[in-house]
């Protein structure tokens, strides 16, 4: 189930915080809870991508994306994204998130950014994002449209190097999939 009561405090905390500069860390403290845990007793995986939205929705706020989404009539979409886990996130364990834009595509729809979820002093799972601006019939909004209804001008920070070797691969990697054939004949794969 998605954490709705999880979003509306971040939210209602998010509307109270001091408004953030776009490329600003933004920072959410959450616990592991009992259900947010699968069968081998620490955070599912899935889980995380899905606290790592609470984040994305706390910065947006701070950063004035919220309300520009809201004028506009824009909605958000997840284009892609990479994922590290690195340490178990155990039942209880207090855990600090940290989202920040690292940069966007010039021209380009697409805006990167990197999520963390700390426990203590380790780092026990990061990701990286493609995030698109989106508008009904039309898809991806032009971030240089996005970043005008935001009424910022300043150009995209430089990618950090690790982040622009993915965005290379991925403008390598097929769409619509190809599917490679099974190794036995006769076989479906089912």
């Amino acid at each position: 189930m998605y954490p709705f009561l999880r979003l509306a405090a971040v939210m209602a905390r998010a509307r109270r915080a001091p408004p953030m500069g776009l490329t600003d860390a933004a920072t959410i403290r959450l616990r592991c809870w009992p259900w947010d845990c699968d069968m081998f007793g620490e955070m599912n995986n899935g889980r995380i991508l899905t606290l790592f939205d609470l984040g994305r929705f706390d910065a947006g706020e701070r950063f004035g994306l919220s309300a520009m989404l809201k004028r506009e009539g824009w909605g958000l979409a997840v284009a892609g994204s990479s994922t590290r886990y690195r340490k178990r996130i155990l039942p209880m364990a207090r855990i600090e998130m940290r989202t920040r834009l690292v940069g966007w595509d010039e021209p380009g729809r697409f805006f990167y950014l990197v999520q963390e979820m700390w426990v203590g002093d380790a780092c026990h799972a990061q990701a990286l994002l493609r995030t698109a601006v989106t508008a009904k019939g039309r898809g991806a909004v032009p971030t240089a449209e996005v970043m005008a209804a935001l009424g910022r001008d300043e150009p995209s920070p430089a990618l950090p190097k690790w982040v622009a070797a993915w965005v290379e691969a991925e403008s390598t990697r097929p769409w619509p999939p190809v599917h490679a054939a099974d190794p036995r004949p006769g076989q479906s794969g089912a």
